[in-house]
């Protein structure tokens, strides 16, 4: 199932939209369906060692991994790589990846750039596939913590799931002629939501750029206010109930939906009466206070639930 994921990965917003500039860089100058084969598996190599290697080292040091989407920097850093290539395939501005790999270049060289291609394109695509990326290193977590010591090589798995198919991309456009007309006409499309794109991450770069309020919902304590989560806990014990700890943070769509859908349905409610509610506002999960309390309970993404009991 992660294998196959992996490959639907392909078919995400942020990928599609760089199909024109990946298939010209495996493609050009390839000449042989041997050497397309070569460098599409080159370019996926780059995908496996990104994904794999960066899901891997999270997973085996515990880093958190929702904390740099969470990041403005890293939205407005998106956001303007974005707005470059829809520039690029506007025809504003001049990407030339192909130049990296001519006929005059041996194999070794333009390995190593499909390589470095495959691994660029990885990147840039994380904004887009993170949620698959963070459910996968979630399940191998817990696989992992289980005795399951395989479950670490998953992310290397899902990496190698998106790059199956650019080996036989690179094989079968060696041998294509070149693109027409109407490749503008596609490409331009391309650029149209790449452009969407990049004002999606301008805006979320701006609102967390904007200073986050102290409480943004009733009964809710800021992330590492001791003395807060100490009266919550003495009343967890004065009235015998376990606590229901809610992590959110104002950037988190998810946690909106909650509160819209679940948390107002009277059937949660019932079930929730038994309980001690209390909200931990998490506004910036990779600062302290807040990175120090969400590893200590082992949140790794927003929203986070947790059970205790006040024992």
């Amino acid at each position: 199932l992660v294998l196959v994921g992996g490959a639907l990965l392909n078919l995400t917003p942020c990928v599609l939209p760089m199909m024109p500039i990946n298939l010209g860089l495996i493609g050009a100058g390839a000449g042989t369906r041997g050497r397309g084969f070569m460098l599409g598996g080159a370019y996926g190599g780059g995908i496996v060692l990104v994904y794999g290697g960066l899901g891997w080292l999270i997973l085996r040091s515990g880093v958190f991994f929702g904390a740099l989407q969470s990041s403005p920097w890293f939205s407005l850093s998106v956001a303007l790589i974005f707005t470059v290539l829809a520039l690029a395939l506007f025809d504003v501005l001049l990407i030339d990846l192909a130049r990296f790999m001519t006929r005059r270049e041996n194999g070794r060289k333009g390995a190593a750039a499909a390589f470095s291609a495959g691994a660029l394109s990885a990147l840039l695509a994380g904004a887009c596939v993170a949620p698959v990326v963070l459910a996968v290193l979630l399940l191998a977590g817990t696989l992992y913590a289980g005795g399951a010591r395989e479950a670490q090589f998953l992310p290397f798995v899902l990496g190698l799931g998106m790059a199956l198919p650019w080996p036989f991309a690179g094989a079968g456009l060696s041998v294509m002629p070149r693109p027409g007309q109407w490749m503008v006409r596609v490409k331009q499309v391309f650029g149209v939501l790449l452009a969407l794109l990049a004002a999606y991450y301008f805006y979320l770069a701006a609102v967390g750029f904007m200073p986050a309020g102290r409480v943004a919902r009733e009964g809710s304590i800021m992330a590492g206010d001791r003395a807060a989560w100490g009266l919550k806990l003495a009343q967890a014990r004065r009235e015998g109930k376990p606590l229901f700890v809610d992590f959110w943070a104002t950037w988190c769509k998810n946690c909106a939906v909650m509160e819209r859908s679940t948390f107002v349905d009277e059937r949660v409610k019932a079930r929730l009466a038994g309980y001690v509610i209390v909200k931990v506002q998490a506004e910036k999960p990779g600062e302290s206070p807040a990175r120090e309390m969400l590893r200590d309970f082992g949140i790794r993404g927003l929203p986070g639930f947790l059970v205790m009991r006040p024992e």
